[in-house]
């Protein structure tokens, strides 16, 4: 089943893929900046990760990569980032909702064709994976792979046989590929960067003197000591090169009023200290929190959040309702955000591995916990339980989203009906399950304000309604992002 073996970590939700792209003008290493880049990313993904450079001064074609399995900081040694020499490069980190986790998956993807060479990261997953794949496959194509972003990288490099430039291949590529996607593409000369007409996934271009990165997020910019310039448009490719610094493509936009962005990236994803789309992440989480605070007080001693998503929410929460903000569970920092039990029986038992609830904080007091979602509860349920356990006279659980009735096919985590908790289940039953004393989610009305009222955004897995039709079947268990 989607899902079974990926969401055994204490948070709720698989993350995203980060990608991160890097092309030095001067002709200096990029392998180093990208490392840095991916750290700063680790947030989206921690199952793989992988670098690959090229010297645009050099042999054509000559790509040095490299990946492997677990966190960027170990699975890149400074032996292996000396060894990675380029002026150009892209870099990625993974986490697959379903299917195998292996080092063939791991990304970039590196293809050799007729007119060069071409790395690929992307982050992202395409409805019609599975008949594009069946198309490729029946015209030659041998995969190595069993992720979409393989899919995508054929097609840029069969449009490429007949376009006059790699850029005019991705647009073409991007005709026939349907879902969310933000696409960081190496030539031999240019770095590309692409993003879906419905702006699912973001995108952002920096600068570090005469460096162009291109990154998921824009914290990565910040950890790099790039500076923001501005977000690629959805459905915009952007083509960087030294001869005409940033080119726009912006013939796949669509209107405005289709864009759909995916919200959790602004409940979740995205770190706190990241901007996308011109909103201010850690500003939508206190203004969520504001909202929960307006729309379903309660009395109580203390907010608290659960690590790290729900604090800034839980702050917002303090500061609109007037109640303490506090601390309520100490995270074990040395473990990664995805500490993965391969079985069911493991899932509660690895929540305490990761938290903690601190006694002397919350004993004897009314608690508001504010947690980023509820999905199946057993987490939900095993927390309520360890602040009880440290003597928590009253535990109250607010969530800073809506509840999800539905699957996500675009990328985000999001299991089968029948595993989600809210599925069939009004707000009392829920409550009753994980023990606490009252809950209560943030109402679907508030998405928009909670962006500023001025983003298209996806609320799919809370309303059923898809900004794209879904695929007919859940193909999720067999294709990858």
């Amino acid at each position: 089943m989607v899902g079974e073996n990926r969401l055994e970590n204490y948070k709720h939700l698989g993350e995203e893929c980060g990608v991160f792209g890097m092309y030095d003008f001067d002709g200096g290493d990029v392998a180093e900046s990208i490392y840095y880049g991916l750290v700063s990313l680790q947030h989206r993904g921690q199952e793989s990760c992988g670098i690959a450079v090229s010297q645009t001064n050099g042999p054509k074609g000559k790509v040095s990569s490299y990946k492997d399995m677990g966190l960027v900081n170990e699975a890149f040694t400074p032996d292996i980032l000396d060894g990675l020499k380029g002026d150009i490069g892209v870099g990625h980190v993974r986490y697959s909702t379903a299917g195998s986790s292996t080092r063939e998956n791991a990304q970039p993807l590196v293809l050799n064709y007729v007119k060069g060479t071409l790395a690929l990261a992307h982050n992202g997953n395409l409805v019609n994976a599975p008949e594009l794949r069946q198309e490729l496959a029946y015209t030659g194509a041998i995969f190595q792979t069993t992720i979409d972003s393989e899919v995508i990288a054929y097609y840029i490099a069969r449009e490429r046989l007949v376009a006059s430039s790699v850029e005019e291949a991705v647009g073409k590529a991007m005709l026939k590929i349907k879902g969310a996607y933000s696409l960081v593409i190496m030539s031999p000369r240019k770095l590309i960067g692409a993003r879906d007409p419905y702006g699912f996934k973001p995108l952002v271009i920096g600068r570090r003197d005469n460096c162009y990165v291109l990154a998921s997020e824009t914290c990565a910019l910040d950890t790099i000591g790039a500076t923001f310039i501005r977000d690629v448009e959805p459905g915009e490719i952007v083509t960087i090169s030294p001869e005409k610094g940033i080119q726009s493509d912006k013939s796949m936009c669509i209107e405005k009023e289709k864009h759909a962005r995916c919200i959790f990236e602004y409940i979740y994803f995205s770190r706190p200290d990241s901007s996308i789309d011109g909103i201010s992440v850690y500003d939508a989480r206190i203004a969520a929190g504001r909202f929960l605070a307006k729309d379903s007080p309660v009395d109580a001693d203390m907010v608290v959040g659960v690590p790290e998503s729900g604090n800034v929410a839980a702050l917002g929460y303090a500061m609109e309702s007037g109640i303490p903000y506090g601390q309520a569970f100490v995270k074990n920092s040395y473990i990664g955000r995805t500490f993965i039990k391969p079985k069911q029986k493991n899932r509660e038992s690895s929540v305490q591995v990761k938290l903690n609830a601190l006694t002397s904080g919350v004993k004897g007091k009314r608690i508001i916990m504010i947690d980023d979602s509820i999905v199946r509860g057993t987490t939900s349920d095993r927390i309520v339980r360890m602040l009880r356990d440290a003597g928590a006279k009253e535990v109250h659980m607010r969530v800073s989203s809506p509840p999800f009735l539905w699957p996500c096919y675009f990328g985000t985590d999001v299991p089968a009906r029948d595993q989600l908790i809210a599925y069939n289940r009004n707000v009392e039953d829920i409550c009753k399950i994980i023990g606490a004393d009252s809950l209560a989610y943030l109402k679907i009305e508030r998405l928009e304000e909670m962006v500023g009222g001025k983003l298209g955004i996806c609320k799919g897995c809370f309303t059923g309604q898809y900004p794209i039709e879904p695929p007919k079947t859940d193909i999720r268990g067999d294709y990858e992002r």
